[in-house]
């Protein structure tokens, strides 16, 4: 849950909202009964709470008046606790003081509190039982003031009339808790009565009891998360909530907009003033103001609350160390970078989220409608603004103040409007978390907004390294500054803020895609082929499956029939040539007659039903990292060699109609060579044994290999996969050389007999040999596998002993 935030970051709660108490509470109590008791502990749990509580602890003479400083204690109180003892009536001092306790409830909204502490409110009402004892010798002495005594019934009854509390038979201390816990949501529920907050409550509660200390200690607590959410508006309640339990107190708003406006010690002396209550502090430059403070505030308890910091030198000269200010003091940081509260030894970090889907759209309808519900045959239409909002309270605001009183053809006018360009406001207010970070952080955002949203974070980090950025360095930074968030490792981000994402783009061309830096709409691309628009601009391009569904695809050009075909377009079989692109992703486009060209500054192609039967000869993608061509209609990639000396990852898995493997003496980092389920694949090129920097080979299930190199001097090699080889009837002598291989999987192949050299692979930990059905023995020596946990023989029928030596 989460509060609203006006456009910009500003509160939206008046001034004039700032409370005029002095003291939270006032307790009443007959001294004599509860003062050392149950009073006592109701006082220390009120202050433990945070609650600035008056207790009156002069035990006076029989007879003494009130003193006119308790009678401007109750005036300057919020609320007023009278705990109604059995022998509360019986001092004239507690009726005195429940009488104007009374007056003030009617005078000046002094909200009062029953407690019946062993009494029974009828009593208390009716001055029954011991209440009727009490009055009845009351009689005897105020006979010539008659009067005064129905004044006091007439405060006993009012006060008895009210809700509060009735201990009867329960545990104090359980007693005390609830007292406690309902007058912390009353004092937190006049704030949120207010039409520009939402929430309030359970936000102000929690990060009150989780994230501030009321010990002696100096607290020091930061509010962040992505623009538009409320960190502003929730400082500022908490702010005037708690102003006056400290001597002194400043609101230093906008701390970003006015460091880029003025320099630190403008700041300082604001703060300085607003705390001391001195307006004429002159501070010439920030190192005076970072020795004004620390000298000025050291010992004085204060509550600072510096809004929407983003770089740490404000934090440093602005509130430095705790020592800086008085025990007790409260510094409140928001920010929508969370790595400058770990920077700056933050240890309280309360994270504000977005609002649920019932709260959102409370909101939106009191801004779209005054009222908390929408209007009839408004309820569609509204949900699917809430839907686009996400739960930003900014976007709900802005939205449900744009709508409001108009007709509802401008509603469904504005609803398609908005999910193609962001409103402005809103649009602004996301973007300054963007703007501060710094250009590599910013492609990999881009990147993040247009592509990879959802995706797997540790493949997504994968592919962006390969394409030259520190994709994991860069992904901490985004979290931190709550532009994405991790979840079950998927890559997660706000709806809105990759919609802002794709209009930074859209911006750089806003009539013109071939001149944007990333191209994932297949419209776009449509256009720049058909329009022949393409430029070097253009970095990235990725098309995703889903987008082949939504509809056939027509143009001016000539195309083939069926909707997944592109057709012979001349502008495509030359664009490669222009586009200087460093990443590919194409899911399931197929180019009739094949491409002259694809770009050889490439670092990631990944091509899914690559539909040509070979690569271009002119591709020499000398910078490629990884390339990815699964269920294609490759028969084989080039002629003669190539050398990439750069890649590492070759995935050509499902490629049916593969029947040559390329030359790898030209990939001498090649890590990964996935090619399982290549059917006709026959052979492997003999210089795949020379891979020394090899991790995995993965042949599964390539039903016609017939045989692998025979000599292998794959020191790296961690995974061999031949299962389901099912022509595959020998495998080459491992001879010391596969000394990393752990995994080794044979199942359902045609061997009889595994090499005595087995032996050698003393980092072998899993060995599956199931549905082996020519294998007749096992090698009798092997007592060189010390690390093999799994031995699999399912359904080897010919197998009938096992060597001694597996045993040990």
């Amino acid at each position: 849950m989460a509060l609203m935030s006006t456009p910009g970051g500003n509160s939206a709660l008046a001034s004039s909202l700032t409370p005029q108490w002095k003291y939270d509470i006032f307790l009443s109590f007959r001294g004599e009964d509860t003062r050392n008791s149950f009073t006592d502990h109701l006082y220390e749990a009120l202050q433990r709470k945070g609650f600035f509580t008056f207790r009156d602890e002069e035990k006076l003479d029989k007879g003494k008046s009130i003193s006119l400083n308790l009678l401007k204690a109750i005036e300057e109180s919020r609320f007023a606790i009278i705990v109604l003892s059995k022998n509360y009536a019986s001092s004239t001092w507690c009726l005195d003081e429940l009488t104007y306790i009374v007056r003030c409830m009617k005078e000046k909204g002094l909200i009062i509190l029953p407690v019946f502490y062993h009494v029974d409110p009828s009593d208390v009402r009716k001055q029954t039982g011991i209440f009727a004892q009490t009055f009845d010798e009351y009689k005897k002495h105020f006979k010539e003031s008659m009067e005064k005594l129905e004044t006091w019934r007439d405060a006993l009854t009012e006060v008895a009339n009210l809700s509060g509390w009735h201990l009867q038979d329960r545990h104090e201390s359980k007693f005390i808790q609830r007292i406690v816990e309902e007058i912390f949501h009353k004092s937190s529920s006049s704030f949120s009565s207010f039409n520009d907050s939402v929430g309030i409550d359970s936000l102000v509660d929690k990060l009150y009891n989780s994230y501030l200390n009321l010990g002696n200690n100096v607290c020091m607590t930061g509010i962040f998360g992505m623009g538009g959410l409320g960190k502003t508006t929730l400082a500022r309640v908490v702010y005037d909530m708690f102003r006056n339990r400290f001597e002194g107190s400043s609101f230093i708003a906008n701390v970003r907009e006015d460091y880029e406006k003025h320099r630190l010690h403008r700041l300082q002396q604001q703060l300085l003033a607003d705390i001391l209550e001195e307006r004429n502090i002159d501070i010439r430059n920030e190192y005076q103001g970072v020795g004004m403070i620390k000298n000025r505030l050291c010992h004085k308890k204060i509550l600072l609350v510096l809004d929407d910091v983003d770089r740490l030198d404000q934090l440093e000269k602005l509130s430095g160390e705790s020592g800086w200010f008085g025990l007790g003091s409260w510094i409140i940081i928001t920010t929508r970078d969370e790595h400058l509260l770990v920077q700056h030894e933050v240890h309280n970090r309360y994270k504000l989220d977005a609002l649920n889907s019932d709260v959102a759209l409370k909101l939106f309808c009191l801004k779209a409608f005054k009222k908390e519900q929408p209007k009839e045959g408004y309820m569609q239409l509204s949900q699917e603004f809430v839907h686009y909002a996400n739960g930003l309270p900014l976007a709900l605001v802005t939205l449900g103040s744009f709508l409001c009183r108009r007709s509802m053809d401008e509603w469904k006018s504005a609803l398609a409007s908005v999910k193609k360009n962001p409103k402005r406001e809103i649009f602004d207010s996301l973007k300054v978390s963007y703007d501060g970070l710094e250009e590599t952080w910013r492609e990999i955002f881009l990147d993040i907004a247009c592509f990879f949203r959802g995706k797997a974070k540790d493949r997504v980090v994968e592919i962006l390294e390969n394409c030259g950025l520190d994709a994991r360095g860069g992904m901490n930074v985004l979290m931190q500054r709550s532009l994405i968030t991790i979840e079950n490792n998927k890559l997660c981000m706000h709806d809105l803020l990759q919609k802002m994402g794709e209009e930074i783009v859209r911006q750089e061309s806003r009539g013109e895609p071939g001149k944007r830096s990333r191209l994932w709409l297949l419209e776009d691309l449509f256009h720049v082929l058909t329009k022949n628009t393409a430029t070097e601009a253009i970095k990235a391009i990725v098309i995703n499956r889903y987008q082949w569904d939504r509809g056939d695809w027509t143009f001016e050009a000539p195309f083939m029939n069926g909707k997944y075909h592109i057709g012979t377009l001349k502008s495509f079989l030359k664009l490669f040539q222009r586009w200087v692109l460093r990443l590919l992703i194409v899911d399931n486009m197929s180019i009739l007659n094949g491409l002259n060209h694809l770009p050889n500054d490439l670092r990631f192609l990944d091509w899914f039903g690559y539909s040509s039967k070979v690569l271009p000869s002119s591709f020499q993608p000398r910078e490629l990292v990884e390339l990815n061509l699964q269920f294609s209609e490759i028969k084989y990639l080039w002629e003669g060699v190539k050398y990439l000396d750069k890649l590492k990852c070759m995935d050509l898995s499902y490629s049916a109609r593969l029947v040559h493997t390329p030359d790898f003496n030209g990939f001498p980092r090649l890590e990964r060579l996935i090619l399982s389920c290549c059917t006709n694949l026959v052979d492997i090129h003999p210089s795949i044994g020379q891979l020394k920097r090899l991790v995995v080979l993965d042949l599964e299930h390539c039903v016609s290999l017939t045989n692998l190199p025979a000599y292998l001097e794959m020191e790296s090699l961690q995974i061999l996969n031949l299962f389901g080889c099912e022509q595959l009837r020998e495998i080459p002598e491992f001879n010391g050389i596969l000394k990393s291989l752990s995994k080794l999987y044979l199942g359902r192949t045609r061997i009889a007999t595994l090499p005595s050299s087995i032996d050698c692979l003393t980092a072998l930990t899993i060995l599956n040999l199931e549905y082996c059905l020519y294998l007749n023995c096992l090698p009798s020596n092997m007592n060189g596998l010390i690390s093999l946990k799994k031995l699999v023989l399912t359904g080897c029928f010919r197998l009938k002993d096992l060597p001694e030596s597996i045993w040990k």
